[in-house]
């Protein structure tokens, strides 16, 4: 118990590029989980879920329906999953999250984001396995009730914490659609705070003294200006 889960949501945009950065990565991760999943829905728990991220994040509407028509579509880009593991300041664990079209463009560029900030790209599986790959849902609820739903639903639940109330449920990566679909069943329309899958790391690594925060933070905004980058998760601790 007591497990800390990061919430993703962007921060709000302060200038216009910084929102059309935004709206990009959200609009292709759209793209790419409408064209795989289906393009409705209500029968696309996945995309739902993006969705209803995307409209807490303020992404306009027309960015969401637009990406949606481009899958419905079956042309446009060719984008495919990326992932890469490498090592921060003071040991940190870092993953990089990516839609390519590119690969060989995408690796140069998250290779010099670690480059310039005196970090370390390291082999796919170097540090995810130091991490867990869950499904997270967080809303207001009892404990009890959503512990039976999840039960009935044989839903495998690693964790249920109530923190006042709030209800954080994590589950395998693998079971996010069937966990998602058995909370709304018990108890509607569930106005999730957090409704995604994340890398939770097991440990976290302090990252103290003026030059490795300053790498770090270096890392991390070089990281997310990539155009390819869509989340990046890390185990970093400031100190």
């Amino acid at each position: 118990m007591g497990r800390a889960y990061q919430n993703r949501k962007e921060s709000m945009a302060k200038t216009s590029d910084a929102k059309a950065k935004v709206y990009s990565k959200y609009g292709r991760e759209i793209y790419v989980v409408a064209k795989q999943g289906g393009t409705d829905p209500s029968g696309n728990l996945t995309l739902r879920g993006l969705i209803d991220r995307a409209k807490k994040d303020q992404v306009p509407t027309h960015v969401i329906e637009k990406a949606i028509e481009k899958a419905k579509g079956g042309a446009g880009e060719d984008f495919a999953p990326a992932r890469y593991e490498g090592y921060g300041p003071g040991g940190c664990m870092v993953i990089v999250d990516c839609l390519t079209d590119n690969p060989n463009r995408t690796i140069s560029e998250v290779r010099n984001c670690f480059t310039k900030s005196k970090c370390k790209l390291g082999t796919p599986g170097a540090v995810a396995h130091m991490f867990d790959h869950c499904a997270i849902f967080v809303f207001d609820g009892e404990e009890d009730p959503v512990l039976e739903a999840l039960m009935e639903a044989d839903v495998d639940a690693t964790d249920i914490e109530a923190d006042g109330s709030k209800i954080s449920v994590f589950t395998p990566n693998n079971e996010y659609a069937k966990a998602r679909t058995a909370l709304v069943e018990a108890f509607g329309d569930i106005d999730f705070d957090v409704d995604e899958i994340q890398f939770l790391p097991q440990t976290h690594s302090p990252v103290s003294g003026e030059e490795d925060v300053e790498m770090f933070e270096r890392l991390m905004s070089m990281l997310n200006e990539c155009d390819d980058v869509q989340n990046v998760w890390h185990n970093g601790e400031l100190a």
